[in-house]
């Protein structure tokens, strides 16, 4: 069952700690696993890929294809059912506006002492994106990587996706069409994000790689990271709902299944200061659940890690709300704005009774790819920015020189470092 608490119950402080605190990534530990998979992939290339991939993923490539042509995926968006094509042509709409307002500037000025000084973004060259594949079908995914590197400037966009069997989700390659993905690969798991890393004799190396995946992909990124950029090492989806009495039970209760239908490791939490409204979120839970086709996982998701916190007065949860630092926050009250004012730590606030959080999944604008466990403390969620690189630049002319660089000098000397000190005298000495 999941976890009831009252604020003021004796033992709070403690109960709210190990909440807080719980560990709900997969119990596997797969970083060994993980790091052979990527040497396996740097010293083979594409025979490594190759061989994984019929292990894993029960097909051979070199029957079914390593890549899929870009008919494939045209043919995929032109037969898409009328309303499905409307509503993912909106949602690219949306999300492509959002993201284009991320756009940094440049900035190229002349200071007081006369230098000049600025900086230039440039989008890197090669963006790989991870799309979970098998039983899956994330289109939203496919968005919510693609549009913003498209936006940002990326030179060549490269999705990889399992396909067991050789088959990939119709709108998965719709949604890559119309998000302008360039090259699209049947292959998954650490495998896959290796490939991407280091390149091999088919697939050439990406600067970035972004995009959600299970623990083993998770696991890869972060091997990879520093050889590439990534996103962020994403684990089990998690919403923290607060609800007054005025809302409908049954709305509140649909919203914290949204989180916990993804997988039994998600969380979903509760906090309102009614505690007979509590307790109908927790009986509408259960009705919803009888009816629900993802009951197996939103169940044990619930059951394990859910939990519905009463306090006395909405105000005492904020500074709880903020340990959480939950992947997505929803304020379901009257004036959501001014706590919204008060909250330093969430992945993405969804404000007012008419705003769950699963709208922004798919067509609100904003990026759904967001840090999870606790790490909205120090980052935030998928960005143009995370595709692109600041360079910045400095141009001195003799006077510039003069006027900031006797400081340099003294600087260098003090940290032993003389050459830095006469690369700057000897200009100085000169005038």
């Amino acid at each position: 069952m999941p976890l009831r608490m009252t604020i003021a119950d004796p033992g709070f402080a403690e109960a709210f700690d190990a909440l807080v605190n719980a560990r709900r990534e997969a119990d596997a530990d797969v970083s060994a696993d993980v790091k052979m998979i990527i040497q396996d992939v740097r010293d083979h290339g594409d025979e490594a890929v190759s061989r994984l991939t019929r292990k894993f993923d029960q097909h051979d490539l070199e029957q079914t294809g390593w890549r899929v042509d870009k008919a494939e995926s045209a043919a995929a968006l032109e037969g898409l059912e009328a309303s499905l094509r409307i509503a993912l042509e909106l949602a690219a709409l949306r999300i492509r506006d959002y993201h284009e307002g991320q756009i940094p500037e440049n900035k190229d000025y002349m200071d007081d002492a006369g230098v000049r000084i600025g900086a230039r973004w440039n989008a890197v060259e090669r963006a790989g994106i991870y799309i979970p594949g098998g039983r899956a079908s994330y289109p939203s995914s496919v968005l919510m990587n693609a549009i913003p590197a498209k936006v940002a400037g990326v030179d060549r966009i490269i999705m990889v996706t399992p396909a067991p069997g050789s088959l990939i989700n119709p709108l998965v390659l719709a949604a890559a069409e119309l998000a302008g993905v360039d090259e699209i690969w049947r292959i998954g798991g650490a495998q896959a994000v290796a490939a991407l890393a280091y390149g091999t004799e088919k697939i050439a190396p990406v600067d970035v790689i972004t995009g959600p995946g299970n623990a083993w992909v998770a696991e890869a990124k972060r091997q990879v990271f520093g050889v590439v950029g990534i996103d962020m090492v994403a684990g089990p989806s998690e919403i923290v709902v607060v609800a007054d009495a005025k809302n409908d039970p049954d709305w509140i209760a649909a919203d914290l299944l949204s989180q916990a239908e993804h997988d039994p490791t998600s969380q979903s939490i509760l906090f309102t200061d009614d505690r007979k409204f509590a307790d109908q979120v927790a009986e509408k839970i259960e009705e919803q659940l009888v009816v629900l086709a993802t009951s197996e996982t939103a169940t044990a998701s619930w059951n394990d890690n859910g939990a519905i916190i009463v306090v006395d007065r909405l105000e005492q949860s904020l500074p709880l709300i903020d340990r959480l630092a939950a992947e997505h926050l929803e304020l379901a009250i009257d004036n959501p704005g001014a706590m919204f004012k008060k909250i330093r730590h969430a992945g993405s606030v969804f404000l007012g009774r008419h705003t769950p959080e699963a709208v922004g999944d798919y067509v609100a604008g904003p990026n759904h790819v967001l840090p999870t466990g606790r790490r909205a403390r120090f980052s935030s969620g998928l960005s143009v920015t995370d595709f692109m690189k600041r360079t910045s630049f400095i141009q001195c002319d003799e006077q510039a020189l003069a006027n900031i660089g006797p400081a340099a000098v003294t600087l260098a000397k003090a940290e032993g470092l003389p050459a830095h000190a006469a690369s700057i005298q000897k200009r100085l000495d000169r005038r």
